[in-house]
């Protein structure tokens, strides 16, 4: 199951991953898989259509992959034979969406570019980065253009207290270090969570200590739909209750070019 690339002595292009690995290629890589949603939409919109073999069966943007390309399992539980008989000569992954241990094992045979991402600045990184590996540097840079005009332009929402909820029994939501609290602090809001790290479990009497004036109800991981708002205004009365796209908070990648438009227009 071992890549040529990594067979070839020869060293095409070398980098250093978010995570502190370093990735050496061969040549410009031509089998890609892919296992993060968010970085499958940015691959596509570097106009790597056909250089993309796999990819899981959240990445659901561009639609048609999932019909096109092969799919490898979910991005916690990716089938590493799978991947192995696609011979990609470069998988891209995330730390907190990627199982570590089959990582790891990829490793072993395929060069494997990982993120880490918590912030905008190590989300241009990475979108910097990948443009590089796969000599996409010209579409790169309009992409990370976009996205710094799209943030400069963005009219900022009222600084409420919010609660972002990403998951119900247990109730679940966002605090520090996570990619959704620098987007919410971005768009201009106050994180109820803020004194709490990652992805807090929440009992009722805590939501209700938290006093939000604000919870958004994410579409993603739990899919939060009309029916939840009840449940919640039930916890919480008092709150403005709504349901937002889990994508424009959570996602990394190229879709940060329509975060902010779609965060400016939340009707607050």
């Amino acid at each position: 199951m071992r890549s040529s690339a990594l067979a070839n002595h020869m060293t095409w292009q070398s980098s250093i991953d978010q995570m502190g690995n370093k990735i050496e290629l061969a040549n410009s890589p031509a089998r890609i898989v892919s296992l993060v949603p968010s970085q499958t939409e940015l691959l596509y919109d570097l106009g790597l259509d056909d250089r993309v073999v796999g990819i899981t069966k959240f990445c659901v943007h561009p639609p048609f992959w999932l019909n096109s390309k092969a799919i490898v399992g979910g991005t916690k539980n990716f089938q590493i034979e799978a991947i192995g008989r696609l011979q990609p000569d470069l998988i891209i992954g995330n730390k907190e969406e990627n199982d570590q241990d089959r990582i790891t094992k990829l490793q072993k045979h395929f060069p494997v570019w990982m993120s880490d991402i918590e912030n905008l600045r190590e989300a241009r990184s990475m979108i910097n980065s990948i443009s590089m590996l796969t000599d996409c540097q010209g579409k790169g840079i309009e992409i990370l253009k976009k996205i710094e005009m799209a943030f400069s332009e963005m009219k900022p929402l009222p600084p409420m207290n919010a609660l972002y909820l990403m998951w119900r029994n247990p109730w679940m939501g966002a605090g520090r270090g996570t990619f959704i609290h620098e987007m919410m602090t971005r768009s201009g809001l106050v994180n109820a969570l803020f004194n709490q790290q990652r992805y807090p479990k929440l009992s009722q009497e805590t939501m209700k200590a938290l006093n939000p004036a604000l919870v958004l109800l994410s579409s993603e991981p739990f899919p939060f739909l009309e029916k939840h708002i009840d449940e919640v205004r039930a916890i919480l009365p008092h709150a403005k209750i709504m349901l937002v796209d889990g994508e424009m908070f959570s996602w990394y990648g190229s879709r940060l070019m329509l975060a902010p438009t779609y965060f400016s227009s939340l009707s607050l």
